[in-house]
Parts: structure tokens; C-alpha cells; sequence
């Protein structure tokens, strides 16, 4: 199936690998040029230049699959959004829940600067790990020995980002799925711990680290939690590349950040009572096809990723025109193998995205958390992941 979709999207694949390599470009010039002049001149210019490669994104699930996302939020919380740094936690439920986050985001005026806390080998990536990894975004290895210091370290780098900052954290450490769901459970009656129902269990270590590195810039926790209407199909990333549209609920809490309890336990327990909460929220979602407790808040379809689109698509087919025009690679035998085999390339790169989107879905092994000696806290291999 992905395949298939893969096939069907080739234009599209092109746009943005081709858009793509031109941002990681000049995301490479500014890096060299700025980095370790001004950081903060190299952020301001990075926001600028990699929301021209999110934008496309943000296009693909507004104007090409017109997924309609439908926000439910309190007056402080909305008033609130993009105007200060905030750590950004969400339950993790499909391919696309990182794409929301940054529908939400582009909607308030951060986009280019909402970060995520990604596995190691997401930098890897073509294109958009390239972009991620000039962005500060934060890369572990799913080994809290090896990634605790490299958490700390890449969180207090983020003190003195010059924008209106949002991290973004999967407290769960991995996508839900009924059978990590059922080892969820299993691992929460072991312990003594209230037993998820619509969430797993939180990994609180990467949390807990996130907190007491943040607590002095940045004011506000932003709980999230993400639902599909019963009528609703599943969005996936298949779905939105093959032009389906879908309904989603984004239900916002603004935490502010002064409120938490000081000690690292205490704050663990915060956060596992919050799942509980989100637990308790996405029942009564399931009962009633609303977050009704909230305003909602429409988030509209703005026309800015429809001309960034228009404008990369009118670039590169010049481009291409006038390379095609003066290489005749068209017009021998060789130049037309060499043009398919990259339309080739073009698809197995396109596959292998959809395919990372998801990975999570095949694993199951690994998704009840381990014992910890304190307090039956489960123990975070990776404390958060995007895909």
C-alpha cells in the first residue's frame, strides 16, 4: 500500500526533495557562516528558512487532504499561543500527530521554531532530518545512561532562543497501539498504578529532565491531547498523501510552569496524574464526539503554505525547463535512463519516509516499561520520541 501511494505522489516527492536540498543548503551556508559568530542570528534565520520546507507540509494536510483540525481550548490557553517558550506534551495515537503539532504551531507563529526530542537515527533522514538537525532539534539513543547528559546539555542550549519556543515531548516514548496498550496495562496492575485505558503508561524520566531544565525560561507546560471523532477515518500519513480527508479534535491545556512541585519525584507523580486525567478526557471524548468542556476554536486554512507551494512549484519547473532545455538529457537513450532512475530514487527515498512514519505501528516488544526501584515508575529506554 505504501507503494502504491509512493507511485502516486511522485510530483509531490519531487517538490520537496528538490525544495528540500535547496533548504538544507542554505541551511548549511547560514550554519557555517553564523553558528559560532551569533547563535541567535543563525536561529532568527533558520525560523525563516526552514518554515519554507514545513510550510509544504502544512499545505499537504490543509489544501491537499483538507483535514480539518479542530481546536478546544480556554481563553488563557489560546491567548497564550506563540507568544512564550513552552514544553509541549501530547499522547501519541497516529502517523500524524507530529504534523498537527505543527499545524498548531504554524497557526500560532512558531513554526520554525517548534522543536521536537527525536531518536538518533531520525537526523539521518533525507531532507527533513537534514532540516531537523540544523533546527537544535534534540537526537537521542534510547539509552538513558548515554542520553541523559545529552538532554541536559541540548535543553540548555535552548535558554537563549531568540523566538517563541515549543518542545515537543511523547511522554509515552512510543506510539499507541491496541498491544502496547495490553502491555501497558499489565505493567500498570504489576505496579500498583491506575490502569490506561486510552493512553500508556508516561515515561517520566525524560520529563522530569525536561522540567528542571526548562523551569527557568520557559513558563508553560501546554498539555495536548489529540482524538478522532467516532465518524471520523483514522488520519495516517497514506491517507493524507492519497488526498483523504479526516476530522480532528486537539483539546489544550495551558499548565503554567511555576505550579509544579519542586522535587524530581513529585513532578513524576504530576505527570503520571496528568495521563490519568487524559485518560479520564478522551473517555468522555469517546462518549460524547467532543471535547465540549472547552471553547472551540476554529484554525482555519491559511493561504501562506498554498503559495509557498505555488512559488517552489513555479521555481523548479523553470528550473528544470531550462536545465532539460540546455543538457538535452531528454533526447538520448542515456539521459532518459538516467532522468527515470531518478524519478526511481525519487520514490524509494519517498517510500522510506512513509515507511519511518510508521515504524512504531510493528513494534510491540518493547512497549511495557521496565521496573524502576523508585516508587514503580516505569523506565524510559527512550523518554521521548516523534516517530
Amino acid at each position: 500500500m505504501a507503494i502504491a501511494a509512493t507511485a502516486a505522489v511522485v510530483p509531490l516527492g519531487l517538490l520537496f526533495l528538490l525544495s528540500g536540498l535547496v533548504v538544507n543548503l542554505i541551511q548549511a551556508i547560514v550554519f557555517l557562516a553564523l553558528h559560532w559568530f551569533s547563535k541567535n542570528m543563525y536561529r532568527s534565520i533558520n525560523k525563516v528558512v526552514v518554515e519554507l520546507l514545513w510550510l509544504e507540509l502544512i499545505w499537504l494536510i490543509d489544501w491537499w487532504a483538507g483535514v480539518k483540525i479542530q481546536l478546544y481550548a480556554d481563553s488563557e490557553t489560546f491567548q497564550s499561543l506563540g507568544k512564550e517558550h513552552a514544553l509541549v506534551i501530547c499522547n501519541h495515537r497516529s502517523d500524524i500527530d507530529w504534523l498537527v503539532g505543527w499545524v498548531l504551531a504554524q497557526r500560532s507563529g512558531c513554526l520554525g521554531s517548534t522543536l521536537a526530542i527525536m531518536k538518533k537515527s531520525s537526523k539521518f533522514l533525507p531532507v527533513i532530518g537534514w532540516s531537523m538537525w540544523f533546527s537544535d532539534y534534540v537526537f537521542l539513543e534510547r539509552s538513558w545512561a548515554k542520553d541523559e547528559s545529552t538532554l541536559k546539555s541540548g535543553l540548555q542550549q535552548l535558554k537563549n532562543f531568540p523566538r517563541s519556543l515549543w518542545l515537543a515531548l511523547f511522554v509515552e516514548g512510543t506510539r499507541f497501539t491496541e498491544a502496547k496498550l495490553l502491555a501497558a496495562q499489565e505493567y500498570a496492575a504489576s505496579a500498583k498504578l491506575p490502569i490506561p485505558r486510552n493512553v500508556l503508561v508516561p515515561r517520566t524520566k525524560g520529563f522530569v529532565s525536561a522540567v528542571s531544565n526548562m523551569r527557568s525560561f520557559a513558563p508553560a507546560i501546554y498539555d495536548v491531547t489529540v482524538a478522532v471523532p467516532k465518524s471520523q477515518p483514522a488520519p495516517t500519513m497514506l491517507r493524507i498523501l492519497n488526498g483523504q480527508s479526516s476530522v480532528i479534535h486537539v483539546h489544550m491545556k495551558r499548565h503554567p510552569m511555576k505550579e509544579l512541585p519542586q522535587t524530581d519525584d513529585a513532578v513524576a507523580q504530576w505527570c503520571r496524574d496528568l495521563f490519568v486525567a487524559k485518560d479520564a478526557l478522551l473517555d468522555k471524548h469517546l462518549a460524547e464526539d467532543t471535547f465540549g468542556d472547552r471553547e472551540f476554536r476554529p484554525t482555519g486554512r491559511p493561504k501562506k503554505p498554498l503559495l509557498v507551494v505555488i512559488s517552489w512549484s513555479c521555481l523548479l519547473m523553470f528550473s528544470a525547463f531550462k536545465f532539460f532545455t540546455w543538457s538535452a538529457l531528454l533526447s538520448t537513450w542515456k539521459g532518459l535512463a538516467f532522468s527515470i532512475s531518478g524519478l526511481l530514487l525519487v520514490m524509494i527515498v519517498m517510500h522510506v519516509l512513509i515507511l519511518f512514519s510508521q515504524s512504531e505501528r510493528s513494534t510491540s516488544a518493547k512497549a511495557a516499561p521496565s521496573r524502576s526501584k523508585s516508587r514503580g515508575a516505569p523506565s524510559d529506554a527512550n523518554p521521548a520520541k516523534q516517530n
